[in-house]
């Protein structure tokens, strides 16, 4: 016995590589799906157009105008492909991912730039839950607002079961119907 540490694990702790991500809900993604399937649509149209007959509308729009243009359609099209499989990217960011040792919110300020925050449990002196949003009460006094998640109900029962093996206290605030 003599140098080790008696560990006592539950059901509750994840292993140390286990990461839980709850993405972004579909109305927050929607938009970059959109911007995807535009600029799919345009390279469709472009590569039409260069395997089409010289003397058709879609071929001498696109094909010899090009001639006066200082950017060809086709690249001005991978352009747009490759700049919507970013957005589609970048919109998958968000989120919160449960890790053993804490929370790690990923939030996207304005013009597109990421931002982490991360807390570990014993940071966190209260999850507050109601219908879809959770918020942080920390041990400063600070208030933090998770960012929404797609499964809100799997999402509130995790923060719920590792809340109470940690010792954080919990409030759940639920809308009174009438």
């Amino acid at each position: 016995m003599r140098g080790t540490v008696a560990r006592f694990e539950m059901s509750y702790s994840l292993s140390p590589g286990d990461r839980l991500t709850f993405g972004p809900p579909l109305r927050m993604r929607l938009p970059s799906f959109v911007y995807l399937a535009i600029s799919l649509v345009a390279l469709a149209l472009v590569l039409i157009a260069y395997s089409s007959s010289s003397n058709s509308r879609l071929y001498v729009w696109l094909v010899e105008g090009d001639k006066t243009r200082p950017l060809s359609s086709l690249a001005f099209a991978l352009i747009l492909v490759a700049s919507a499989v970013g957005t589609v990217l970048r919109a998958h960011m968000r989120g919160v991912v449960v890790r053993r040792d804490g929370l790690e919110a990923r939030y996207l300020l304005a013009m597109g730039i990421p931002r982490i925050r991360q807390w570990t449990w014993p940071q966190i002196s209260r999850l507050i839950l109601d219908e879809k949003d959770v918020l942080l009460e920390l041990w400063d006094n600070r208030y933090e607002r998770l960012p929404e998640v797609a499964t809100p109900k799997e999402f509130h029962e995790l923060l719920e079961r590792l809340g109470a093996a940690h010792g954080i206290q919990i409030t759940r605030l639920t809308v009174p119907r009438t």
